[in-house]
């Protein structure tokens, strides 16, 4: 068992960001199962390597670079091993969270603007579609995102400018 290092062991562990690093994992993966696993793992993962977090960590960052990581590690393996095909109808997440106050005209405009606009990300290259998940869905700041892709946050504004544009024009 471990011991936290902030007040409660769900600031600690970072649970609350399980449905973010799902999200994330449905981008990287677009397979549900295959999105499930890896959010696994990347806790387990989390869970193995705690005890050598700062206090003044952001666990949020740590965790998508760890999901990030495990997913890139998969990708080479894939590369090397046997090419199996599979078919997953329903690889794609819908948002089913809705305001309460909303009528059903608008919810419905809701819903085929959130299908337009995830059928557009899902037109871009995954380089495009990970950058917009990471900061337009999670809200990472460029600073975080540049950790999760071990990249310059030069990097990460210049290609989120490229995709932000490329998605204009899908849309």
């Amino acid at each position: 068992m471990f011991t936290p290092k902030t007040t409660t062991s769900t600031e600690a562990f970072g649970i609350e960001h399980i449905d973010s690093l799902y999200r994330y994992a449905m981008v990287l993966t677009r397979n549900r199962a295959n999105a499930e696993d890896l959010v696994q793992e990347t806790y387990v993962r989390a869970m193995e390597a705690f005890s050598h977090l700062q206090e003044d960590s952001n666990v949020k960052g740590w965790l998508f670079t760890i999901l990030r990581n495990l997913w890139l590690n998969e990708l080479r393996k894939q590369r090397t091993g046997p090419q199996l095909v599979e078919v997953d109808a329903d690889a794609h997440l819908s948002d089913g969270l809705v305001g309460s106050s909303q009528s059903a005209q608008e919810i419905l405009e809701s819903e085929e603007d959130a299908k337009r606009v995830r059928a557009a990300i899902d037109k871009l290259p995954s380089e495009f579609q990970e950058i917009l998940v990471l900061r337009e869905f999670e809200e990472l700041s460029y600073r975080e995102i540049a950790a999760v892709l071990s990249c310059p946050a030069g990097t990460v504004m210049s290609r989120l400018g490229r995709a932000r544009a490329k998605l204009r024009m899908l849309l």
